[in-house]
């Protein structure tokens, strides 16, 4: 019961702050990373977040690399990164009524994962957000994991942004995301999640990726083992 509480009550912000928060962006463009991460820092002081954080963020990396599971991983990361943040999502999100112009007001790169013509588009929208000393996010699973103990598996749009445009990447791994903010389910249980920020590199190697995939892989299993052991005890 709580838990739906504490959900309808972080809908209720979102409806409330959010159509606020787009007119701002549209009309003040140049200040979108203020307005974007004060909406974000309220919303983690109004519901007492509590993340733990293992290892230290890099601002000098130009694209984060990161599993995903909830809202909470974007939130999270509104709210706490110094940098002005490009996400890139897939197209639908920019038609979703509210939350679409969430992502089109302040730029975001929304790309047609089903469309091989879309590469082209997405390394020019690239190209211009990094010029603007933007840096860019992107989930390789694709979409939201279920958060078990198993990430998807990563696409290739990472691998070649990074190798196109010779990136220093910050990977990041989430655990418990989802079940402390399940958006979908309207679950709000506010349980503590872990983030862990592996250290930035440029690739130099053709097997990069791959061997990205698995250390994150690795890290996460980790994580939620220890945090299933946790609830355990």
């Amino acid at each position: 019961m709580i838990s739906k509480i504490r959900a309808y009550s972080a809908l209720l912000y979102i409806l409330l702050v959010m159509p606020f928060g787009i007119a701002l962006m549209y009309i003040f463009n140049a200040f979108h990373r203020i307005i974007r991460r004060s909406i974000a820092l309220v919303f983690f002081k109004l519901f007492r977040v509590k993340p733990y954080i293992q290892g230290n963020l890099d601002p000098s990396a130009q694209i984060l690399i990161m599993n995903h599971q909830s809202f909470m991983d974007v939130m999270y990361f509104e709210a706490v990164h110094p940098n002005n943040l490009c996400w890139i999502a897939k197209k639908e999100l920019g038609e979703a009524f509210l939350y679409g112009h969430a992502l089109k007001a302040p730029k975001m790169i929304l790309i047609n994962r089903e469309s091989k013509k879309e590469l082209v588009y997405l390394l020019k929208e690239a190209k211009d957000r990094l010029d603007s000393g933007r840096m860019l996010c992107i989930f390789p699973e694709g979409t939201r994991s279920k958060g078990g103990e198993q990430l998807l598996p990563f696409k290739s749009g990472a691998k070649v942004l990074v190798e196109h445009f010779k990136l220093k990447v910050q990977p990041v791994v989430f655990c418990g995301t989802r079940k402390s903010f399940n958006f979908e389910k309207l679950e709000f249980d506010n349980t503590p999640f872990s983030v862990q920020y592996l250290e930035s590199f440029i690739p130099e190697n053709a097997e990069w990726f791959e061997q990205l995939e698995m250390r994150m892989q690795e890290v996460y299993r980790a994580m939620y083992q220890r945090q299933n052991q946790c609830m355990v005890e």
